[in-house]
């Protein structure tokens, strides 16, 4: 059995080790010190951006330029245990000394970075508890080198960036939180070829704020306006300005820098928390959604004010709406419900609202759901977009205490 009280041990003096070393020396400090706790052979695999591979960190395979061994997300049983967010014994496994392994989703709070891979020699609670303490330190010590890392940055690509993408994914939040009642999910596509979307999300005490913006054009400057109503819009909210006078200064800003020549539709959203109470402003964008027990779904009625940085001089009008628990709010970009198959078929409204319920109606995490949801959309139009995709997906508990976290 696990000695659970020395493993801790163990992980903290990993913690300690890992403040000064790159991401290139994690594979060696995190199977060394896991070793010591029990748990033998650990290998962490991280997840690309469209999550669809695990790839292992080697140090000096792929991470480094060279190539590594990789499992997919859909039909692998490491990909199993990072869809279901669990710990999974391999089965069948033959290892010296009888040992098992096991595969280990790797997440910070809710968001999924990978999965780990380990043996031990027992199969009880306090290894299982082990495993998740070794995954939960994996993901602190990944979260805290991959930022300055472009090993990393390289590990989770399967195809060329572009510079508009490049900007964009530096700039938005982590694509799942949750915390305060309230869990959030979002997902871009194409990943690597981003023209103008964006989203943003942070949270001030019980407020959350939402922003979802699609900036005109398809190309870099497309993505340049974007990150500019991004960057304008937060400093105007941590001035504390109004969901109104946030969308003023980022249309001040916006024509500032390009006249009249480029506009960003967008809806801005705050949500408290404690309350559930939602207020939003439409700057000439698609409306919100509110889904509620999987069987009723309504859009969310606001006159727009017109995109931000065409100086229509439209007024600025603010809605609120009494959320319930269990509600969930989707903002979202054109390019989601305007993919269009073979056959000029759009995905559809109905179709996205209708996937979301599917899919995330007790079997699947908000962000899973989110995953799958993207692949179809990816799927539908042949794996090319002709615009970008952006969903926005908060999910409202309010008074119910469940764990946030799976």
């Amino acid at each position: 059995m696990v000695d659970r009280a020395a493993a801790a041990l163990e992980l903290v003096r990993m913690v300690e080790a890992g403040h000064t070393v790159t991401l290139e020396e994690l594979p060696g400090l995190i199977a060394g010190h896991a070793a010591g706790a029990g748990l033998h052979d650990a290998a962490v695999y991280v997840v690309d951006l469209r999550e669809t591979v695990l790839r292992r960190l080697t140090g000096q395979g792929r991470d480094a330029g060279g190539g590594g061994e990789e499992f997919t997300v859909q039909g692998s049983l490491p990909g199993q245990a990072y869809q279901r967010v669990g710990v999974l014994a391999e089965p069948g496994w033959d290892a010296p000394g009888g040992r098992r392994r096991w595969w280990v989703s790797v997440t910070d709070g809710v968001e999924r970075l990978g999965v780990l891979r380990a043996d031990t020699d027992t199969d009880d609670g306090p290894t299982r508890d082990a495993l998740r303490d070794l995954a939960s330190t994996t993901a602190l010590l990944l979260l805290s080198k991959r930022s300055f890392s472009d090993s990393y940055a390289r590990l989770v690509r399967t195809e060329a960036m572009n510079v508009a993408a490049e900007m964009q994914w530096n700039l938005t939040p982590p694509p799942a939180y949750a915390g305060r009642g309230v869990t959030v999910g979002a997902a871009m596509e194409p990943a690597y070829q981003i023209g103008g979307d964006a989203f943003d999300y942070a949270v001030a005490g019980t407020t959350l704020h939402l922003s979802v913006f699609d900036a005109m054009g398809h190309d870099t400057t497309a993505g340049i306006t974007a990150n500019v109503a991004v960057a304008a819009g937060r400093n105007a909210r941590r001035q504390g300005a109004s969901l109104a006078e946030t969308s003023r200064q980022v249309e001040r800003v916006l024509l500032e820098q390009f006249s009249t020549s480029r506009y960003v539709t967008g809806i801005l959203a705050d949500l408290d928390m404690a309350s559930g109470r939602l207020a939003w402003i439409n700057r000439g964008h698609h409306l919100p959604l509110l889904v509620r027990d999987n069987r009723w779904t309504t859009e969310l009625v606001c006159p727009p004010a017109g995109p931000m940085g065409s100086a229509l001089g439209l007024p600025v009008v603010q809605r609120t709406e009494q959320l319930q628990p269990g509600d969930r709010l989707l903002l979202y970009t054109d390019g989601v419900v305007e993919a269009r198959d073979a056959d000029g078929t759009e995905f559809g409204r109905d179709r996205f609202v209708d996937f979301i319920s599917r899919h995330h109606a007790g079997r699947h995490t908000l962000h899973e759901t989110l995953r799958r949801l993207m692949a179809a959309v990816m799927d539908h139009h042949a794996g090319r977009l002709a615009d970008d995709a952006t969903v926005l997906l908060t999910e409202w508990r309010g008074s119910d205490q469940r764990e946030l976290t799976p």
